[in-house]
């Protein structure tokens, strides 16, 4: 079984202490290549930093999360010049949040816009962040047809997934599938085609059960697949290979 965690921060000081440990961990659970994420400008270059240092299995990501909006146009300048770096596979993390957000709308679709736009130029894949706010995502993406890229951590409902995968866009599933009680969530993970199917950790976030409660890490993903494969109907030998055939495609890794 091989998988790959398509959106992790490693880079993060969670790790500082332990991060060669926790890529051992990784390879012994079959987890083959990791998207190091970029969630701000000085965030991003960390996570290029980390992965040119491990280019065998890691790979990075540039973009302003949408709680960083508000860092404005020289953080944008920034991130134009990093995604440069081959390294780079995909613009993001990146998207609207009406949440908990404290920057304002105008702020975030600015931010967002400017992301695609260099996405676009840069002929990259992009991984959105999208919470409490996919009308307007929706509006956005209309005027960028032909946007490559994926809804991490997607927690939506079945319009929701029916409209992204209209879009073309791919879908990311992480440990939140394993204790959610949202039947709405579970009824749009089963819909998912396995050929827009995407596997995330998120770490050192959201950690799958039966792990609750500790640092979450790219190893781990080993739950979410086999929660996934059963709640679906799969095996786990298929789901995993679909999802590194997806992972492997859309980011060109």
């Amino acid at each position: 079984m091989t998988l790959i965690d398509t959106h992790s921060h490693i880079h993060f000081e969670n790790f500082a202490d332990d991060l060669d440990d926790v890529l051992k961990h990784a390879r012994e659970a079959g987890v083959a290549k990791m998207l190091v994420v970029g969630v701000t400008d000085e965030d991003s270059a960390r996570a290029i930093a980390l992965a040119g240092r491990r280019p065998q299995t890691l790979r990075a990501t540039v973009g302003l999360h949408p709680h960083d909006a508000d860092r404005g146009q020289p953080a944008l300048k920034r991130l134009a010049e990093l995604a440069e770096d081959p390294i780079v596979v995909a613009i993001g993390e990146c998207g609207l949040d009406q949440f908990k957000s404290t920057t304002t709308p105008a702020e975030q679709e600015h931010t967002l816009r400017f992301q695609i736009e260099l996405a676009r130029t840069r002929n990259l894949p992009m991984i959105f962040h999208v919470r409490n706010a996919f009308p307007e995502f929706w509006r956005i993406l209309a005027d960028y047809p032909g946007t490559r890229g994926v809804v991490h951590s997607f927690t939506a409902g079945p319009p929701e997934l029916q409209a992204a995968l209209e879009r073309g866009l791919f879908i990311a599933l992480n440990g939140i599938m394993t204790f959610t009680r949202d039947e709405r969530q579970l009824a749009a993970a089963k819909q998912v085609p396995l050929d827009r199917l995407l596997l995330e950790t998120d770490c050192p976030f959201l950690a799958p059960v039966p792990l609750r409660g500790r640092r979450n890490e790219p190893a781990y993903i080993t739950h979410t697949a086999e929660f996934l494969a059963k709640l679906r109907g799969e095996s786990l030998d298929e789901l995993s290979a679909a999802t590194t055939k997806n992972a492997e495609a859309l980011f060109n890794l």
